[in-house]
């Protein structure tokens, strides 16, 4: 079937490819009936160009359509060739002022904190970066999608509408201008038609319901084709799909993914294209795996041709959408066209249809049209007004389509509110107009339904159904909140009265909540079930910034707010009239005065949290006191009417509840009640909740005798008995009463003491107090820093945020706080600034308990360390406004002097009373605050006035017979002196000290003065006595402490002394054992010191003493012991690479001999350096093992390491290890033999040599010859040379144990390095082993090089220690392995150098890197040598190979030296060096055939040297430090001049490296013409290849930008690379290699090793070696990942400016590229730190642990 479809596609193109278009729009312009013309045509060709296959094919699709369908309408409208036309329109065309450039999904977008109206003003990065804002305090986003740039658009900017490249079009012309007048009539009359068309065709398409048959369109003749089409939902998972289709269509995965992508992504797909009953059948399969759990997926059977003309409707819409974009003429003409009435009145207009079907339509569709609109309607002003009209009128029925879409908010037309709402122009149109505001709260009304009898509303349980509508129907109060967030600077009655009428819809809604979920106290049992209380919450949450702004625009306009006032408290009386539970009154009284109230138990009755009516009416009665209506107008407003004590009564019981909760009566409650207290006071309610509370009480107090309210808040705490019966505290505790009761009373007492403090002394809100909003925003910054220094975000959260996300901090914070900023690690602080300290109030509101607790601690210790004495008085306050000025004198209140006396009475006679210090230092606080207030009263007195606070009057006057208690003065002043009262002291103190101030004001301001009171000679000689009595106790102190130590130090010499000879021991073991660290003590002075050869300084051996660190036994380090190994963590690296591209070979058969100089991929050993015994680390893995087998049978989840590949983390300091490296005496000592006999040159030795290897081919080629002959013989045959015994064998000088441990590392080197399973009796494994230290030792070497540190002395011991014992298991590896082969590696790697006739075939001397050469050599040479009877020590053919080597590296320096001779100041001096470089250049030139560049200046050459060589002398210095234990010379173990010389010198090489060659001249030059001629050298020579040149560069991790929200716009046109240019939506970015991926999805999904990997996890494979370090663009954080199962996240290097990271971009402060910290990941990088990072990460964070990083 497919073949023939094939032909027929084929077949179908030739007719349609001869379509003219031109002809067509000849034969429309004389058509009668245009629309009949066209729909015909379109019947036609519509359903032979789109959908004829199963698959779509975009490309052919598109091109066909141009072709035949939207190039005749584009010839119609230009009336000639579009390619002339719409170039001429665009230039009529003035360019729009407007950017309106929609926002695609992750594209950074700006926001203006100082000039944005309000946040949804945003700019695209564009204009962002051409506009003012750039120096402002921006904030950084990226879009969901869908939005537009504001840019442009005056009522969106304070300032600075326009960037640079939009303001050129801002010209003088009129808004108002008709755009039509610059097009030609007849066009214009064209555009009508066409755009009535297409339009109408698309929407009449998009809209249509019936599955089969067409609106106007019918075919010929109609074929029975079908598509099996899958719609989106937001309900089933991709899991559920992907696994639905592979049974329903019987897919591949591959496939089902690619279907499940395209239905997420376009909101449909087919999944089958056939006749209609095989469509059918998949339909019914899909539908019936999906509806077990929810509702089925959406699926329907469609034919083909209506499936044709919807795409091609979407195309048309997408079509006119850029036709537009031509000229703002044809924008006018298609908004007239799409909001024109139809024939059937109300909502027929074709944007009506499309609105009210949005919720019907697919994904794509929704978005393809909104887009339209966007650019259409939205871009037009006149229009846009049109629309919005058209909007607010199908409010109610569009919200209601989106409470049942199944899509979510951003997909949904509903969500152009926010596009139409924020315009302030617009949001007030509307509101007068249309009546906007009450519409949207009527729609919120309706939809929440469920209230109870007394109409308040209820919440069922709180289930997932539930959760997702309620948020839904959040919407609404979003819409809301964009409605009022711009407040109006002018009224008009019409909008006065519109938003009355608003508000009136608005206190109906708070009217439903007064009072909802009430709550009674549990007595006896616990609540069964958790009554439900967050959805009430989630209610208060959402309104709080709309009663915010309702008062803010109230406040702007006083007849509005006399009205709102009026209106508000008709409500509430409403609501208290309904709230009469029965409460008979009853009479209180106390001190004289009495009161009636009524009989209410907060403890006992119903209770509600939730009174927003009532914090309504006291936030416009603190409005009524900042505009001054209250004394403007006082005629016009209620105020008589107001009954105080039904103001206070709710947020009264409010408060009581707290208060009761904190003494744990409630406790039977559950959690549900603690969570709504601790919601009533956090930051995010407590503006219009707890504030409120307090404002209301306030308003009442104010408004009230203090005595009565005193008396009702008494009863209402239940302590009126206490306080109101004399001597009732005393009989309370001596009925010894319950524990439990008396601890109640006493925190009701004090929570009772801690309200009244706040009704006085919270006075920071402008209309309370005379201050302003910056004083209030200032205080709460002092307290928040009064508990600690805080990070800038940290405070941000502590503060309550406007409808703008503003806190106003950043306005005030430089004069209250100082900015630290952070180092490597950690964020910047602010500190408070000392001079604020005198600001602080310890009773402050918004302290929670803890909060309170750490605050007075940390100031208390602030005046210790200050040496001020630590009392903590209240701070001076700003003085009332009028309307609340009567506060004050609850103070001095009567019921309040016998409060205060009765709990002073109880402290003077401590133990006869239950009483507590906090309700003390609460009453010491009041007092302190009474005093204040009567200061700042004298200090403010004018002439007449006379001060009517005399709390200090009132404290002096001894109570009433008949108990003539004492005064409350003379109360103190015995408590001064209480021994229990030591910490209130100064408190106390400062107290008399403040009343005596008064008391001298006082007199000053009536008579002459008075001569000094005793009271204040009194205070001053009890403070001398104190400090004196202080400083004897100090000096006792010290003395004892003295005696002590002495005593002690005493005990020591007795012990030392008893003991002697232990000590002695101790000593001399302390010398033995810390070797190892000091390698380097007994150096041998003055003399040169040389690593190598004949010369090598000799050291003395040193007895290594190691402790295991599992059995904590001490053992020395010998050859014949048993072994000690440390813990190691070996893995493939590509550190040092500077070719991630290369393939690697199959493992198998690749034979990793020569490590080429691109160092691809090398083997990285590195250990934590931690020492255990060989059979103590066997016991440790084997328990490890076992443990972790019997932990995979209980759970599934990976740990940090996988002991399936021998992962274990060290004991002591969980590192993550793999393997241990055997730790071994200096191994050179045990092969070197006695060398009697002169050492021969190089030229001899290299003779020599060959002859050996000569011999061990002939032998090794005899023996499989012939097994039989005698050795005699072939001694004759061979001419062995003199002394070489090739039969013999080397005894093995290790202990068992030892040569296990060497076998178990070599095997683990091979292993990891080169992915193989373990064999170890490969031949490669010591190839691997020597590759490995050669390669450890050259990324230390670069580390310590790009630190600019010197090259010995600097090592941190663990390295120091790895390096060591790497080393040497390297060299002592071949006594384990068969000799032969080790005999056969050396033989090749020499031949490389020196060619003999067996070896062929071998990399050319660009391809080796030199180093891993002379490693293997030299760690080979031994298994030779040890056959070698002939005198001639090991060191000399250390020296040998290695200057062998050396002058191999020269001439590949030399040959691939990029010299430019550029006249850099060539300092001519023609030194024997330069002269000898350009002889051997020159030499080089001959033996190449002159294809090397000529180069005359020997300086310039030998600097080139200089610098090549260097590394490789600095790597071999090193691997001869460690090989040989020479201890390095102090000149290289820092960084001075000469290094080159000094380490020429510890080297024994000549400081002039072309000596080495003039040495040896005899047989170099045929080796170097031998390395010449080599074909590789002369392609390079040539240009047909490339080598890399040296010195190399170190690698770094790329450079990121300065600027984060340059990645941002990187990744935002980002698109994924599998799913033909859909956005990316987690672009993650390589730091090694720059590459972007497209991590965390399933397109881009590929296989390793038989699973499914993401991105990221595919690209560390080929370009980290499995190791990979990226940076996630969208969330800004670091993710290392090592292997499939190995991952963390890490800080991102970027920080805010206030040294903050933002991890998920959730502030949006602009960010900046931090060096320092991203030098620390690069280092980790660099140091092979990652593997170790993730796994300690990971082991701290269990988290982790549990996600599938392999899909990253």
């Amino acid at each position: 079937m497919a073949a023939d479809l094939e032909a027929e596609v084929q077949a179908i193109d030739k007719s349609l490819l001869e379509c003219s278009a031109e002809e067509i729009a000849v034969k429309w312009l004389q058509a009668n009936d245009l629309q009949k013309e066209v729909y015909q045509h379109l019947a036609y060709y519509v359903p032979k160009i789109y959908c004829r296959g199963p698959n779509p094919a975009p490309q052919r699709e598109d091109m066909l359509a141009q072709h035949v369908l939207l190039g005749p309408m584009e010839w119609y409208l230009c009336g000639e060739d579009p390619a002339f036309g719409f170039p001429k329109l665009e230039q009529a065309n003035k360019p729009s002022h407007l950017c309106g450039r929609v926002f695609k999904v992750g594209e950074p977008t700006y926001s203006c904190r100082d000039c944005a109206v309000d946040p949804t003003c945003v700019l695209c990065m564009e204009c962002f970066l051409g506009s003012i804002h750039r120096e402002h305090r921006y904030r950084m986003t990226t879009s969901g999608g869908g939005g537009f740039c504001d840019c442009g658009d005056t009522e969106a900017w304070k300032e600075g509408p326009y960037c640079q490249k939009h303001e050129l079009n801002t010209s003088e012309t009129p808004e108002e201008e008709d755009p039509l007048v610059h097009l030609p009539e007849d066009m214009v009359a064209r555009a009508y038609n066409i755009f009535a068309i297409t339009f109408k065709y698309a929407v009449d398409i998009l809209t249509w319901e019936k599955e089969n048959e067409l609106p106007g369109l019918e075919m010929i003749e109609k074929s029975d084709t079908y598509y099996c089409m899958l719609f989106n939902d937001e309900v089933h998972t991709y899991e559920q799909v992907i696994y639905t289709l592979q049974k329903a269509v019987n897919c591949t995965q591959k496939e089902a993914i690619g279907f499940a992508t395209t239905v997420d992504r376009d909101g449909r797909r087919s999944v089958r294209y056939g006749d209609f009953q095989y469509c059918d059948q998949a339909k019914s399969v899909i539908v019936r795996n999906t509806s077990r759990q929810t509702k089925p997926l959406k699926v329907q059977v469609m034919h083909s041709s209506i499936v044709a003309h919807q795409s091609f409707g979407l195309k048309l819409l997408t079509w006119l959408g850029s036709v537009i974009g031509y000229s703002d003429g044809l924008r006018r003409i298609l908004c007239q066209v799409g909001l024109q009435e139809g024939p059937d009145g109300e909502n027929s207009s074709l944007v009506d249809k499309l609105m009210l079907y949005d919720s019907k339509l697919w994904k794509g569709a929704r978005n393809v049209y909104h887009q339209l609109f966007m650019s259409s309607l939205l871009m037009d002003l006149k229009y846009k007004k049109l629309f919005a009209i058209r909007f607010a009128r199908n409010y109610e029925r569009l919200q209601s389509d989106f409470m049942k879409d199944d899509h979510d908010r951003e997909f949904s037309i509903a969500d152009l509110s926010i596009q139409i709402f924020t315009v302030p122009s617009l949001a007030r149109m509307l509101i007068t107009e249309e009546n906007l505001m009450t519409t949207i709260i009527k729609t919120f009304m309706d939809h929440l339904r469920h209230r109870d009898i007394q109409g308040r509303f209820q919440f069922e349980r709180y289930t997932a159904l539930q959760a997702f509508k309620f948020r839904r129907v959040q919407s609404l109060i979003l819409d809301l909140k964009y409605v009022l967030i711009s407040k109006p600077t002018e009224w008009s009655d019409e909008l006065r009265h519109k938003f009355l009428e608003g508000f009136d819809a608005f206190l109906e809604l708070l009217k439903c909540m007064q009072g909802m979920d009430p709550i009674t106290r549990q007595v006896g049992q616990h609540i069964e079930m958790e009554p439900e209380w967050e959805a009430a919450f989630t209610l208060q949450m959402k309104l709080t910034l709309v009663i915010s702004m309702i008062q803010d625009w109230c406040a702007l306009d006083e007849k509005v707010l006399i009205e709102a006032y009026k209106k508000c408290l008709t409500v509430l009386m409403q609501c208290h009239s309904g709230f009469t539970d029965g409460e008979q009154p009853i009479v209180l009284s106390m001190c004289g005065h009495s009161v009636e109230t009524i009989r209410y138990c907060v403890s006992q009755e119903k209770v509600s949290i939730h009174l927003p009516v009532s914090r309504l009416l006291a936030g416009l009665h603190v409005l009524l006191s900042k505009t001054e209506v209250a004394y403007k107008f006082p005629e016009l407003l209620p105020l008589s009417e107001l009954s105080p004590p039904m103001l206070i009564e709710h947020p009264l019981r409010c408060l009581v509840l707290c208060a009761q909760v904190h003494a744990g009566m409630w406790r039977r409650n559950g959690f549900s009640l603690v969570n709504q207290i601790y919601y009533y006071h956090n930051v995010k309610c407590r503006r219009e909740m707890f504030d409120k509370d307090i404002v209301m009480l306030q308003t009442g107090v104010s408004m009230m005798d203090p005595n009565h309210f005193l008396m009702i808040m008494l009863s209402r705490f239940e302590l009126y008995q206490i306080f109101s019966t004399p001597d009732y505290g005393k009989r309370f505790s001596t009925e010894n009463t319950n524990k439990d009761v008396v601890q109640q009373n006493n925190t009701l007492i004090e929570e009772m003491l801690y309200l009244i403090i706040m009704i006085v002394g919270e006075r920071f809100s402008p209309g309370i107090g005379q201050v302003n909003a910056t004083d209030e925003i200032k205080r709460e910054i002092i307290h928040q820093l009064s508990i600690r220094p805080m990070a800038h975000s940290e405070l941000v959260k502590a503060l309550p945020e406007d409808e703008n996300r503003e806190t106003g901090m950043e306005s005030v914070i430089e004069e209250v706080a100082c900015f630290k900023k952070p180092g490597l690690t950690g964020r910047g602080l602010y500190e408070l600034k000392p001079e604020c300290a005198r600001n602080f109030n310890l009773y402050f509101y918004h302290f929670s308990r803890a909060e309170q607790s750490k605050a007075e601690e940390a100031q208390r210790k602030l005046k210790r360390q200050n040496r001020e004495d630590t009392a903590l008085p209240p701070p001076a306050l700003p003085p009332f406004c009028p309307l609340f000025a009567s506060l004050v004198n609850i103070l001095q209140s009567d019921v309040m002097l016998c409060i205060m006396g009765t709990i002073l009475q109880w402290a003077v006679e401590h133990n006869g009373y239950a009483w507590s210090e906090s309700m003390l230092q609460r009453v010491l606080h009041l007092l302190g605050m009474a005093l204040q207030e009567e200061k700042q009263h004298l200090e403010n007195l004018s002439e007449e006035n006379v001060v009517t606070f005399t709390f200090t009057q009132k404290i002096s006057r001894p109570g009433e017979a008949p108990n003539n208690s004492p005064s409350i003065l003379a109360m103190l002043e015995t408590l001064q002196n209480a021994p229990h009262l030591e910490v209130h002291k100064d408190m106390i103190r400062w107290i008399l000290k403040t009343f005596n101030t008064i008391k001298k004001l006082r007199e000053s301001s009536s008579t002459s003065p008075v001569a000094e009171t005793e009271g204040n000679i009194m205070e001053e000689s009890s403070r001398d006595k104190d400090k004196a009595e202080r400083k004897r106790k100090a000096e006792i102190a010290r003395l004892r402490r003295e005696k002590i130590m002495a005593q002690m130090s005493e005990m020591q010499r007795h012990f030392i002394n008893e003991n002697k000879e232990l000590f002695q021991q101790t000593l001399e073991e302390l010398d033995t054992s810390t070797s190892g660290v000091h390698e380097n003590s007994p150096v041998i002075s003055d003399a040169k010191l040389t690593a190598l050869g004949p010369e090598q300084t000799r050291v003395a051996e040193h007895r290594q003493v190691v402790m295991c660190i599992l059995c904590q036994e001490e053992q020395e380090v010998k050859v014949d012991s048993r072994a000690m190994v440390l813990a190691a963590f070996i893995q493939r690296s590509t550190v040092l690479s500077k070719n991630r591209n290369k393939i690697t070979p199959d493992p198998d058969k690749y034979d990793p001999l020569f490590m080429h100089p691109d160092l691809s991929c090398g083997t990285h050993t590195g250990s934590c350096g931690h020492i255990m015994h060989a059979h103590c680390w066997q016991r440790y893995f084997d328990a490890v093992q076992a443990k972790e087998q019997r932990r995979q049978q209980r759970l599934r989840v990976h740990t940090s390491y996988d002991v399936e590949n021998g992962e274990f983390l060290c004991p002591l300091c969980e590192c993550l290890s793999n393997t241990v490296i055997p730790l071994l005496p200096p191994p050179r000592v045990l092969f070197n033999r006695l060398d009697f006999s002169g050492q021969p040159n190089l030229t001899q030795w290299i003779k020599t040599i060959s002859q050996q290897i000569k011999a061990l081919y002939l032998l090794r080629d005899e023996d499989c010859a012939s097994n039989g002959k005698n050795i005699l013989e072939f001694q004759f045959l061979l001419q062995l040379p003199e002394g070489f015994r090739p039969d013999f064998k080397p005894k093995n000088p290790y202990s068992e144990s030892i040569k296990e441990m060497l076998t178990t590392f070599g095997t683990a080197t091979y292993k990891v390095g080169l992915k193989v399973h373990p064999n170890e009796e490969d031949p490669r494994v010591p190839i691997m082993c020597w590759g490995s230290c050669a390669y450890t030792i050259q990324t230390i070497e670069r580390i310590l090089a790009d630190e600019d540190k010197p090259l010995f002395g600097h090592l941190p011991c663990r390295q120091d220690d790895c390096l060591t014992s790497l080393t040497r298991f390297a060299a002592a590896h071949w006594t384990v392995s068969s000799l032969s082969a080790v005999q056969g590696h050396f033989c090749t790697l020499l031949a490389s150098l020196v060619p003999n006739e067996k070896n062929g075939n071998l990399p050319c001397i660009l391809d080796i890197d030199m180093f891993h050469l002379l490693v293997s050599l030299v760690l080979s040479f031994p298994a030779i040598h040890c056959q070698d009877f002939s005198g001639v020590s090991l060191g000399t053919g250390d020296l040998h190979l290695f200057h062998l080597v050396t002058m191999a590296h020269i001439v590949q320096i030399l040959l691939t030296s990029s010299t430019e001779e550029n006249g850099m100041d060539q300092e001519n001096t023609n030194s024997e060096e330069e002269v000898a470089v350009l002889t051997l250049y020159k030499f080089l030139c001959q033996c190449t055939g002159s294809a090397l560049k000529e180069i005359s200046s020997g300086w310039h050459l030998w600097r080139n040297l200089k610098a090549g060589i260097m590394p490789f002398l600095r790597c071999s210095a090193l691997f001869f430090h460690y090989l040989n234990g020479v201890p390095a010379p102090s000149e290289i173990q820092v960084n001075g001049t000469n290094q080159f010389e000094h380490l020429c010198s510890y080297l024994s090489l000549p400081n002039n490296l072309t000596c080495l060659f003039q040495e040896n001249s005899d047989i170099l030059n045929t080796l170097i013409e031998s390395w010449c001629s080599n074909n590789e050298v002369k392609r390079y020579l040539e240009g047909k290849r490339h080598a890399i040149s040296y010195a190399r560069e170190s690698n770094k991790l790329i450079d990121l930008p300065d600027d984060y929200s340059c990645l941002i716009n990187q990744a935002s046109n980002f698109s994924c690379p599998k799913s033909g240019g859909d956005k990316s939506r987690a672009p993650t970015l390589c730091l090694v290699c720059g590459t972007m991926l497209c991590s965390q999805s399933y397109c881009c999904q590929t296989e390793l090793e038989g699973e499914d990997v993401g991105a990221c996890t595919a690209h560390t494979y080929t370009c980290g070696s499995g190791v990979g370090i990226f940076l996630r663009v969208r969330e800004c954080q670091v993710l290392f990942l090592a292997g499939k199962t190995k991952g963390c996240f890490y800080p991102p290097p970027y920080l805010d400016d206030y040294g903050e990271t933002d991890q998920g971009l959730r502030r949006g402060n602009p960010l900046h590229l931090c060096k320092e910290r991203f030098k620390k990941i690069q280092k980790l990088w660099q140091q092979h730190s990652i593997t170790e990072e993730i796994g300690h990460a990971q082991e701290a964070n269990q988290t982790l642990v549990g996600i599938d990083w392999q899909h990253l």
